[in-house]
């Protein structure tokens, strides 16, 4: 395929994938990967995710009757150094034995592309990444958080026209994610490159997603942008894997639903519901327990700096949650009053 910058529109269709041994990783699975959209993969371990970037890079092959189309073109038998893709693995497989400028135009390399022009790509790739000081250093001598930006370099090189990235930044600590996912953000934003990002993390998916597809037993559980995913989940596992969910378990009557700690007036709550669920940012602590809705005592409290993070006993066989930007002590055993916004109420 010829060296282009434009973004790739990639289609799915009825990719399934069994391994020798019989494992069934992936469920026949259709999707469509709009040119210039950032897809992100989210799900825990053996969901299916990464067999899934797998097969859109060429790394493996779906099932029979399975084919993944590159603006309509069939490239399925293709391979990858043929699909003109550029990939980002979790190790991010670079070679110890070349120093960084070598490693980031190795793809260029072996493309035979001129060496005047190497030279200028690689030159090109170390001023975007920041790392033009690092051009001579061998890999062993670099970070963590300059290792990825390598990776990201070498992949970016050739000038793919899909980026496709696999847990790059799992092996980091946490303020360097966070860090170098703002910068993977605007880079992708700029480049205006399709991406397709694999992460177990959920703050990773929200951030960096156009569309998040939540997986589940080599399943699509639900497909959706990171706010329809977050406030609408189309499922008990969605809900759960997506943030923190509270849960009570009660009856609905006249649009009240009445708990262990209190009740809860909802105008639309439905009549069959036996379980409500809301988010930690739904509940507030009330001024007095007498006035609230819902009451209970605190389990535990943990002060993480802008704000405390309660547990509430309300009689469930789970704690609420509850975030406080009060900036006071609670004591264990405290009897505490919590309203919820009926707006961030959910039946599943």
């Amino acid at each position: 395929m010829t060296e282009t910058n434009a973004p790739l529109a990639i289609t799915l269709r009825n990719c399934a994938k069994t391994f020798a041994d019989g494992t069934r990783a992936l469920e026949p699975l259709n999707l469509a990967i709009d040119a210039g959209e950032t897809v992100v993969f989210l799900g825990p371990s053996g969901c299916g995710k990464t067999t899934t970037l797998r097969i859109i890079a060429g790394l493996e092959e779906p099932d029979a009757g399975g084919a993944v189309l590159f603006d309509g073109t069939d490239v399925t038998a293709l391979p990858i150094e043929r699909r003109n893709v550029g990939m980002v693995f979790q190790s991010y497989a670079l070679f110890p034995n070349m120093s960084v400028a070598e490693n980031i135009g190795y793809g260029l390399k072996i493309r035979r592309m001129p060496a005047a022009q190497i030279r200028a790509r690689v030159a090109e790739m170390l001023g975007m990444m920041r790392i033009e000081k690092l051009a001579d250093r061998r890999i062993d001598q670099l970070s963590g958080g300059q290792r990825q930006r390598v990776a990201l370099a070498r992949a970016l090189a050739v000038r793919p026209r899909a980026l496709l990235l696999d847990e790059p930044l799992t092996a980091l600590d946490a303020k360097l994610r966070d860090t170098l996912r703002l910068e993977i953000d605007t880079l992708l934003r700029s480049l205006q490159i399709t991406a397709i990002y694999v992460t177990h993390d959920q703050a990773e998916a929200m951030a960096l997603g156009d569309r998040i597809v939540v997986m589940e037993h080599g399943r699509v559980a639900q497909i959706g942008s990171p706010r329809e995913i977050y406030q609408k989940p189309a499922s008990r596992f969605v809900a759960e894997f997506i943030g923190t969910m509270n849960r009570l378990t009660g009856r609905a009557e006249n649009g009240v639903f009445s708990c262990r700690a209190g009740r809860i007036a909802w105008a639309d709550l439905p009549a069959h519901a036996t379980e409500i669920l809301f988010r930690p940012e739904d509940i507030r602590l009330a001024e007095t327990p007498e006035q609230a809705s819902l009451r209970g005592q605190v389990a535990a409290a943990f002060f993480l700096g802008d704000r405390t993070r309660l547990f509430v006993d309300v009689g469930e066989a789970q704690p609420l949650v509850v975030e406080s930007a009060a900036r006071r002590d609670f004591s264990h055993g405290e009897a505490v009053g919590l309203t919820i916004d009926p707006r961030g109420l959910l039946v599943l």
